[in-house]
């Protein structure tokens, strides 16, 4: 069993997740592509989720066989609830942390998952530094909102955002952390996500289909038009 201390959770964060989510059930599927795409198929050893939400990731990485063991950390009480619910077979470990300090030892776990939590931490390089010293590898995806329809300034919203990234500077953020990045891909959501969403349509199916034509076709502009989501595999 994995051992953890509890550290007191951030107050903002109480009742995040106060119902569980097809929205987030459908993304999970598409994130858990993306760490299998990067981080390789096949059991691991162990394997722990940093900013676990309500486990859907967990949940889908557990259907797949990903991992032999699984943890999980989250500032949420309610995520951790959800969590708890699924029952993930693997799960060892589910505890709240301060969204900072890892309470873990040293190369705990074979990999450490950061799936759209950078973009929320008041800390983000603490955060990752601390993810590396308990992990031999580090997966991280974020969305790519760093384009020509970012606002010169900053302005709350209700996602939480409060870092900004292109794939270019998430790739230079993970070194400036003395870490290398070893595989890196750019993803347009399902198109299951988008209908989940936005609904069906000119909201949905078809802005999904604009948008992935145009990732395809031409990268580099398709990154400055619109939000895409960026993931990449790195380590020590």
């Amino acid at each position: 069993m994995l051992a953890a201390e509890s550290a007191a959770p951030a107050p903002r964060a109480a009742h995040h997740y106060a119902a569980p989510s097809e929205w987030r059930w459908i993304g999970a599927r598409d994130k858990a592509a993306n760490v299998v795409a990067l981080a390789g198929a096949g059991a691991h050893r162990s394997v722990v989720e940093i900013g676990a939400g309500d486990g859907a990731l967990l949940a889908r990485l557990s259907e797949q066989g990903f991992a032999d063991e699984l943890g999980a950390l989250e500032i949420s009480e309610s995520g951790l609830l959800q969590t708890r619910a699924r029952e993930i077979p693997e799960l060892s470990a589910c505890e709240l942390f301060d969204g900072e300090h890892i309470p873990f030892e040293d190369d705990r776990f074979d990999l450490a998952v950061l799936s759209h939590v950078l973009e929320h931490a008041e800390q983000p390089r603490r955060l990752l530094t601390e993810a590396a010293r308990v992990a031999g590898r580090v997966f991280i995806e974020v969305p790519l909102e760093d384009h020509w329809r970012l606002p010169d300034q900053f302005e709350p919203n209700a996602l939480g955002h409060i870092n900004y990234f292109s794939q270019k500077s998430l790739r230079r953020f993970v070194q400036t952390c003395d870490l290398a990045v070893l595989e890196e891909r750019v993803v347009n959501p399902s198109r299951e996500l988008y209908a989940a969403r936005f609904g069906g349509g000119l909201g949905g199916t078809w802005r999904w289909a604009l948008k992935q034509g145009a990732l395809r076709a031409a990268p580099a502009l398709a990154q400055r038009l619109w939000t895409f989501h960026g993931a990449l595999l790195c380590q020590k």
